[in-house]
């Protein structure tokens, strides 16, 4: 009989691995895999950057002959479709695994269960479910791009105890502390993309880029503008910083000469007069293969998503001053009539940095998955 216990061990291993490929994988899941014989591990792997191979083949090339008779730990079930590689379901039956256990099935139509059904008709036995919801957390923005055609969004709010991100003046830099700094770095790093508002492109003129996390590629910069209103001689127009430039517009805006740059992507998204669409924009960036998307600013944006209930993630760093009602809301208004109709989170983690204070909070219902 299967240990259980046994089970959850190796798949929360799996489960770090995957994590290793957040913000590298896109657009295919951030998948872990570890194969293990008599108790020990003979191959091990995650996604590879730009989504392939997936994290059972490189799990399988580790292993070698010593896959034979192991059991496979992996995040997803294993797919069942061809693309530039073969399924990975018939890597592992031909490597010789006796068994794998999974942690989700796949919703992707290709294999939704055809992973599954492959192993079994091969004589090898399959267990789905340890670590499920941790997995669901690791995995939503795959899970929301094919259940609602969206990303994963966490919002990145960096403010005053009393909530304000700038002073009257509009000076902001820096209100947080170096070791927060470093964890917002770490933030990016497990998304696809990182995205502000125009008024904060023009306001802040950032980078949006990775610092201090070594050589790996940073996540797509993503500035939404209905009226392509960045500057042209600023950073991110500019094209500092290498990675690619994505300017969310308005349907029919006019396009100026400097969004023709080669590292610029000018991408429609429907809007009205108040401003862009925030679920066309969501829906619009999963379609181009982003699934884990975090917004970095600035206010409005923030509460353009809270009024659309598309916040699945809350990240706050609270530092130890006050800036008075004169300065920069953290959230725009939200046009709330009843108490009763504010977006409600829990909270998830909660820890110092540095001299800051970190807080996680997901919806009510939400899955917890793995501290911060």
């Amino acid at each position: 009989m299967p240990d259980r216990e046994e089970d959850r061990r190796w798949m929360a291993v799996a489960l770090a691995l995957g994590r290793r490929a957040a913000g590298r994988a896109w657009p295919n899941p951030a998948v872990g895999c570890v194969l293990v014989r008599h108790g020990r591990v003979v191959g091990r792997g995650w996604t590879a950057d730009g989504g392939r191979p997936h994290a059972e083949a490189v799990a399988l090339a580790r292993a070698g002959e010593g896959a034979r008779g192991a059991t496979a730990y992996v995040t997803l079930e294993p797919c069942a479709h061809r693309g530039r590689a073969g399924p990975c379901a018939d890597a592992l039956i031909a490597a010789g695994v006796s068994r794998v256990v999974a942690a989700l099935r796949d919703p992707d139509p290709r294999t939704a269960g055809e992973g599954f059904r492959r192993l079994r008709q091969a004589g090898l036995s399959v267990t789905v479910g340890p670590h499920e919801d941790e997995a669901r957390a690791d995995l939503g923005g795959f899970l929301l791009r094919h259940a609602e055609g969206r990303p994963w969004v966490t919002l990145k709010l960096a403010a005053s105890l009393d909530g304000r991100i700038a002073t009257a003046s509009g000076e902001s830099r820096w209100i947080t502390g170096e070791a927060a700094r470093r964890a917002v770095q770490a933030l990016r790093a497990s998304h696809d993309a990182v995205l502000v508002g125009g008024g904060t492109a023009r306001a802040d003129d950032p980078l949006l880029t990775l610092r201090g996390m070594g050589a790996r590629p940073g996540p797509v910069r993503v500035v939404a503008s209905r009226g392509l209103s960045l500057h042209p001689e600023s950073r991110l127009a500019r094209g500092e910083g290498g990675t690619p430039l994505w300017l969310l517009h308005a349907e029919g805006a006019e396009r100026p000469a400097w969004s023709e740059r080669p590292h610029i992507r000018c991408l429609p998204v429907p809007s009205d007069p108040s401003g862009l669409d925030p679920a066309g924009a969501m829906a619009r960036l999963a379609a181009e293969g982003i699934m884990r998307v975090l917004c970095e600013g600035g206010g409005a944006w923030a509460a353009a998503l809270l009024r659309a209930g598309l916040v699945d993630e809350l990240v706050q760093f609270h530092a130890g001053l006050t800036l008075g009602a004169d300065g920069l809301a953290a959230v725009g208004p939200l046009a709330l009539g009843r108490l009763a109709d504010a977006p409600r989170f829990v909270l998830r983690a909660l820890r110092p940095v540095g001299g800051d204070i970190l807080s996680l909070w997901r919806p009510e219902g939400a899955a917890a998955g793995p501290p911060v």
